[in-house]
């Protein structure tokens, strides 16, 4: 019988409810194969107890599994910058989980906000290790009144080529075969025209998957006014990060909507967490 090595990583605050609950409902799916967990203690708690989330040698650790199981990382006396920058990004940009896959439907038993709720059947694909959260930029002059913050977002053309060809996969998989790109290219001049020049190009090889283009803020009016336009969706780190929140909102709620973080070909262990806002 094949066993799966799992990695879990409740986290802090509703991640030690969840992961719980979640892996007792994973062991009662066993048939045909077994499932193996490791707790990991790697919290907001141990940070404060150690001065690090992720302790000497903790990645290398976490590639000898299969997957990894995560909950949630943040709390109320610890800046939200250290938590997330300390835990879940190290994981997603050191195991090159580039494709963060987001879907949405109405389950059975859980009502919409939405009078056109059940036209909610979604998949929101995130680019997930670049972009907006790259990390780039810095602050110079700090405290002072001429303080300057920069936030780059740092786009490459292999990234973005790499998540639209994993998009268009996934559209090709779907019954419509329906892929939207979201961007801002209007404000956003360079990287987001960049998105729009690549996805061109790559839909030259997919000519069976329908596409269309919308900018970010008029991709909420779609998702609120007419969510059966919508099928699979492809946008960069941060704007998928939003709209993929409000995906699940509409849906019913945050706390039943999954994501997966991939490193599509499995040179590292991918993770799969649930989503909260």
């Amino acid at each position: 019988m094949k066993t799966y090595r799992i990695a879990a990583i409740p986290g802090d605050g509703i991640g030690s409810e969840v992961i719980p609950a979640g892996i007792e409902v994973l062991q009662k799916l066993q048939d045909g194969f077994r499932l193996e967990f490791e707790h990991f203690d790697w919290s907001s708690k141990r940070f404060q107890q150690t001065g690090r989330y992720i302790p000497e040698g903790g990645l290398e650790k976490l590639k000898t599994f299969d997957a990894i199981f995560f909950g949630a990382v943040g709390a109320p006396d610890v800046p939200d910058h250290l938590s997330l920058w300390g835990l879940r990004l190290p994981i997603c940009q050191g195991f090159d989980q580039y494709a963060n896959v987001r879907p949405a439907r109405v389950l059975p038993g859980i009502k919409s906000p939405l009078d056109k709720g059940t036209a909610i059947d979604w998949v929101i694909v995130r680019e997930n290790t670049e972009g907006e959260y790259s990390g780039a930029g810095g602050r110079v002059h700090t405290g002072l009144e001429n303080e300057v913050a920069m936030e780059i977002s740092t786009f490459t053309r292999s990234g973005v080529e790499r998540v639209h060809r994993f998009a268009f996969e996934l559209a090709r998989k779907r019954p419509r075969k329906h892929l939207t790109l979201v961007t801002k290219s209007n404000a956003q001049r360079h990287g987001m025209v960049l998105w729009d020049e690549i996805f061109a190009s790559v839909a030259k090889s997919y000519p069976d998957v329908k596409t269309d283009r919308i900018l970010v803020d008029a991709m909420t009016t779609r998702m609120v006014l007419n969510p059966a336009a919508i099928d699979t969706v492809v946008a960069s780190n941060l704007h998928a990060d939003i709209l993929s929140d409000l995906a699940a909102a509409l849906s019913g709620s945050l706390g039943i909507a999954p994501t997966a973080n991939l490193n599509p070909e499995r040179r590292f262990p991918s993770m799969f967490e649930p989503i909260h806002g």
